[in-house]
């Protein structure tokens, strides 16, 4: 291995830096973007039965806000409770733009690894013809310069794309776990705003 990172060269650095950031996003977001962690099934019918039983109170507010992302917007429907059902909708939509401001951290710095990993790819592969047209002499050619310039090329083109592919996969995987995860917590917020003003019965 290190042997190949010599033989491409100086603007290899930058990729291999690059990768270890991707790697690093990628295993803590697949940690942290987990169904049960963020949408965790059953909560509302808990948060529902308990509103029944005993009525909102501080305890349960902070309870279920601790619980899990869904929680946190769920409890700010919670803390509006007896307000009209416009304004317990606003402080439901304040707390969900939280949570996905939250649920999004790190996939603008992925999507940008994605990006950017092919053109420094590109730009290795730009320094090894650099390299190898200067081992062009009067003389002719100087093999080890224009090797190592073919190295440098093209080494750098394949380590960008090997970066750049799965970063890209997991980024729109991601972005797409986080729409569904937003998608399923309105819905579920509009069920407790239905429920409490007597337009659901659970």
């Amino acid at each position: 291995m290190f042997e190949i990172i010599k033989a491409a060269g100086w603007p290899i650095w930058p990729l291999l830096f690059a990768s270890v950031i991707a790697v690093a996003l990628i295993i803590e977001r697949s940690i942290t973007l987990r169904r049960s962690r963020i949408a965790p099934p059953g909560l509302l019918e808990k948060v529902v039965a308990d509103l029944r039983r005993q009525g909102v109170s501080p305890e349960m507010i902070q309870r279920v806000a601790a619980h899990s992302p869904l929680g946190q917007v769920l409890a700010a429907g919670l803390r509006n409770v007896k307000t009209s059902r416009e304004v317990m909708k606003e402080s439901i939509e304040e707390a969900g733009r939280a949570v996905v401001h939250d649920l999004e951290r790190f996939l603008t710095t992925l999507g940008t690894i994605a990006s950017i990993a092919p053109l420094m790819g590109l730009f290795g592969t730009i320094v090894g013809m650099i390299e190898i047209f200067g081992s062009q002499t009067p003389g002719g050619a100087n093999p080890q310069q224009l090797a190592h310039g073919i190295s440098v090329a093209l080494y750098n083109t394949g380590f960008g794309l090997i970066i750049a592919i799965p970063a890209m996969i997991f980024w729109r995987h991601f972005r797409a776990l986080v729409n569904s995860f937003v998608l399923d917590m309105e819905q579920q917020a509009i069920k407790l705003v239905e429920v409490v003003h007597g337009e659901r019965r659970g």
